[in-house]
């Protein structure tokens, strides 16, 4: 959608609330080329966090206000508005986090249509408005940082089922001679276990990451793991696209091709991929993915679209 189709009732702007492990960021725009004003609240408890943001919304509030709200969060969470617990945060290893009414505690308190869902999935849909997933309706958005989550769209819309996609957690077989210990609480296997930030740290055995070249062996089992999750994405959803972006493959361009040949070989000639390539590339909009997020999702509560 183009940015005039973007621009809030009213000529108000959207306010949106990107929640991440370290830090929150909260953002007053209309699109990428019109942030009015962005704010970054640090992410310790609920009782803290929550209170800091809501200040700054009532601030904007108080001022120009604005046309909705967009809430775009870590999780995993409850995103089925008929459930008891819709807009908390469910069994995060984030401590004091679980069960954290955001919806609740930042929605509820303006007269404005709001949205809620995960931080990828509004980046997924902030590259689909603005950046490198425009004209398209199936499209993933992968980060691999602290975590590895996956914004899934499908048909133009995030994946729901019984909750957001969570491929992050899929479960990998081993790349051989790799006896690496997951840091994952939860999954011996999965990717986010074995090709995180905190899971590259602990490979690297307190070598610093700048002392570390492109053709050092700690690259090979993370490129696999990554590789294999977008081969996953590949057979289970079909995206026209893979953005994939976050701290990891920040500073190391030769990850993306590495990981684009080895899911290439990986698929082994089954499915083709849609050309011109490559087909797991950088987010267009950066850093600002996330942010924009919390934007697209309230664009998408005032519009409808």
């Amino acid at each position: 959608m183009p940015d005039s189709a973007v621009t809030a009732a009213a000529d108000r702007p959207y306010a949106g609330v990107e929640l991440g492990g370290t830090k929150c960021v909260c953002t007053l725009a209309f699109g990428p080329n019109a942030i009015l004003d962005q704010r970054t609240v640090p992410t310790t408890r609920p009782e803290e966090t929550l209170p800091a943001i809501l200040a700054i919304l009532r601030e904007w509030d108080g001022q120009s206000g604005f046309a909705a709200l967009g809430i775009a969060s870590f999780g995993p969470v409850q995103l089925h508005p008929a459930s008891p617990d819709y807009g908390h945060i469910l069994a995060t290893p984030k401590p004091g986090w679980s069960g954290a009414d955001i919806v609740g505690m930042l929605a509820g308190r303006f007269a404005v249509p709001a949205a809620f869902d995960t931080d990828v999935n509004g980046a997924a849909l902030a590259e689909m408005r603005w950046g490198c997933g425009q004209g398209m309706r199936d499209f993933a958005y992968v980060t691999v940082g602290t975590g590895i989550g996956v914004g899934l769209v499908v048909h133009g819309a995030p994946t729901r089922g019984i909750g957001h996609s969570e491929i992050g957690h899929i479960r990998l077989p081993r790349l051989a001679g790799d006896d690496f210990s997951s840091i994952c609480p939860y999954h011996t296997d999965c990717v986010e276990g074995l090709a995180s930030g905190p899971a590259l740290g602990a490979r690297l055995r307190g070598r610093a990451l700048a002392d570390v070249g492109p053709d050092d062996p700690v690259w090979i089992p993370v490129v696999d793991a990554l590789a294999v999750m977008a081969h996953a994405l590949v057979c289970g959803t079909g995206p026209m696209r893979i953005a994939m972006g976050g701290g990891v493959l920040a500073g190391q361009p030769h990850l993306l091709p590495r990981i684009n040949a080895a899911l290439i070989d990986s698929l082994n000639g089954y499915m083709n991929l849609p050309q011109p390539g490559p087909f797991v590339v950088q987010p267009k909009l950066g850093g600002q993915a996330g942010p924009l997020g919390s934007i697209a999702l309230a664009a998408e509560a005032a519009t409808g679209a």
